[in-house]
């Protein structure tokens, strides 16, 4: 059957076919080519067993949705009989979107599939190429696009500048010495010929500074030799999730660059489970490199360190029940499955496992770069239904994984489902079991004795979360306002100025998103600090999603601090002490 020739193919189509040729590989093609169709992927899967069955949610239909493309324009039984093969045609843009809701909104690319088909297709590669020809043409959730930008422009997936880079590690070394009462104590910048050179995510900089001052432990105990560089210090890399090898070689050339100019003996990346397998396993080719130099996970450095006993744990410190979600780019992607469990072992009392586990494990929701697509949050809680049993069943009271875009997806899952969880990192509990003697503790002084008289602004629509902030921030010193709505706050801020806000995002009436919006874009606040603290609606989820603008931030920059409830106390008073002293010095300039 000929093609129908009245058909006229969108200019955005034919550009994406034809990319779709160039990309072609054996691999590729055999993956395209060898399904028979078995089904023995089909309950893999975790968006068919969550939702109950849905066909489309099947790994083969979703790739069949690629696979039909391929037969029809590709395969000369579909050129000649595309009928036969059940080709498809791509003309539109309307098709262009349909086939982004697969590739992007019903796979993390976890690629549980492709480890029990027994002809070996690789789905994950299938739905990569499928989102970089998309993504070529535009066709890409807002967040991909929008933290791709920021890795090409800026070289990390936050938007980091280089001075708010500095100006934290500065910070996390004061955060360190108090925590270990040592004063030598460092998160070293730019030292050459280090043993170490630590690559890590930017969330340790933006929001999760507990995991970078966890590390900086570690190694200080081990009496490592390590820095962290200026420049190049991004490992996670947005090319895998979106197909784009350039931006793959991109960033990774700028952490290898980095590791060359510093003399490093050793590439360390931090707990990222996508970010160890693309600097590892795949920047290296994309970037066209022949490295000098080995790469690492830290959870494989930290083994070393326990077993040649230059730390010591103790797992009386880690008393309550601990289990281990595995992350898919580590266990099924990367073989990193047993130095978890070793370090687990050592630094807690209980530890659990969950089934099933390993390469075998369920997806957290949050792989393939989900965990920046709003447009798909609430398929994606939905489809967590697995992991909540998962977790559920064990009885833990803390889940440890090794990755942060994991640690981010399940506490989605456990408030969604609201199981009651914590969620930490193995070196977060690592750090927790070392043993050291710990000196004479370096008390940080007060504002009142820096001088400052400082207020910050509670803006929330529970009045049990406003009055455990204002009162938190009141018992450290801080004056406070606060406000039960944003038409509230304007009103608070037109007749006082405060020094920083906290913000909710969900609430009646305007929403935090459009008082955010306010705040940026009136220039007498322009200066203000503002940390999101919110979470997940479990009466509508993905409903203001607050990764809207953690991650989709093309028309206004993020905010300074984003924290999740329920809150951690330690989290939040030094990220408010950071942003408040960072803010000063800016005046001071």
């Amino acid at each position: 059957m000929a093609a129908d020739k009245s058909k006229v193919r969108s200019d955005r189509a034919e550009k994406a076919l034809q990319s779709f040729r160039k990309k072609l590989n054996r691999q590729l093609v055999l993956s395209l080519a060898s399904c028979v169709h078995c089904g023995r992927c089909t309950d893999t899967c975790h968006y068919f067993v969550a939702f109950k069955g849905d066909p489309t949610m099947a790994p083969a239909y979703k790739a069949d949705q690629v696979r039909k493309i391929y037969k029809r324009h590709i395969d000369w039984t579909g050129q000649v009989f595309p009928w036969w093969v059940k080709g498809k045609d791509l003309t539109t843009d309307d098709e262009l979107a349909e086939l982004m809701d697969v590739v992007y909104g019903r796979c993390t690319m976890c690629r549980r599939c492709t480890f029990n088909c027994p002809m070996g297709i690789d789905k994950a590669l299938i739905m990569r190429t499928a989102r970089a020809i998309l993504t070529e043409q535009g066709f890409a959730p807002k967040g991909v696009i929008a933290v791709s930008k920021d890795q090409w422009e800026i070289g990390n997936q936050m938007g980091v500048s280089k001075e708010e880079y500095i100006e934290t590690i500065e910070w996390l070394c004061e955060e360190l010495q108090n925590d270990l009462g040592d004063p030598t104590a460092l998160l070293p910048l730019d030292r050459e010929e280090c043993n170490v050179v630590f690559a890590i995510n930017p969330r340790e900089v933006k929001y999760a500074p507990m995991s970078l001052i966890a590390a900086a432990k570690i190694f200080h105990l081990a009496g490592e030799s390590w820095t962290l560089p200026s420049e190049g210090w991004d490992n996670t890399n947005f090319g895998l999730f979106s197909g784009d090898n350039a931006l793959g070689g991109h960033m990774g050339k700028l952490v290898f660059d980095a590791v060359t100019r510093l003399k490093g003996r050793e590439l360390i990346v931090s707990e990222c489970g996508h970010g160890y397998r693309a600097t590892k396993w795949e920047s290296p080719n994309w970037a066209g490199m022949d490295l000098q130099f080995p790469i690492r996970s830290f959870l494989e450095l930290m083994v070393d360190y326990v077993r040649q006993g230059r730390i010591t744990l103790d797992k009386s410190r880690n008393l309550i029940p601990v289990t281990y979600h595995d992350p898919c780019n580590l266990a099924r992607s990367g073989g990193i499955t047993e130095e978890p469990r070793f370090l687990l072992r050592h630094a807690v009392a209980d530890y659990r496992e969950m089934y099933p586990n390993r390469s075998d494990n369920y997806c957290c929701t949050g792989g393939g770069g989900a965990m920046s697509m709003s447009e798909y949050s609430k398929r994606r809680l939905e489809s967590g239904s697995v992991k909540a049993e998962q977790l559920r069943a064990t009885g833990a009271k803390i889940v440890a994984t090794a990755c942060h875009n994991c640690v981010d997806g399940l506490m989605d899952v456990i408030k969604y489902y609201k199981l009651g969880m914590q969620v930490k990192l193995v070196g977060e509990l690592v750090a927790d079991a070392c043993v050291f003697e710990k000196r004479e503790l370096v008390a940080l002084p007060s504002l009142e004795e820096l001088g400052i008289t400082q207020s910050i602004l509670v803006v929330d629509d529970e009045p049990d979360t406003v009055t455990f902030l204002t009162t938190f921030f009141e018992d450290n010193g801080f004056k406070t306002l606060s406000a039960n709505n944003a038409e509230q706050a304007e009103r608070i801020m037109a007749a006082e100025k405060p020094d920083l806000v906290t913000l909710d995002i969900i609430m009646p009436g305007m929403s935090g998103v459009e008082f955010y919006r306010q705040i940026r874009k009136n220039g007498r606040f322009q200066d203000v600090p503002v940390v999101m603290i919110t979470g997940v609606n479990p009466e509508n989820p993905g409903h203001m999603d607050a990764r809207t603008y953690v991650f989709d931030h093309t028309e206004l920059p993020g905010p300074e601090g984003y924290l999740e409830k329920p809150v951690n106390k330690e989290l939040l008073l030094m990220t408010v002490r950071k942003l408040l002293e960072q803010r000063k010095s800016a005046k001071e300039q």
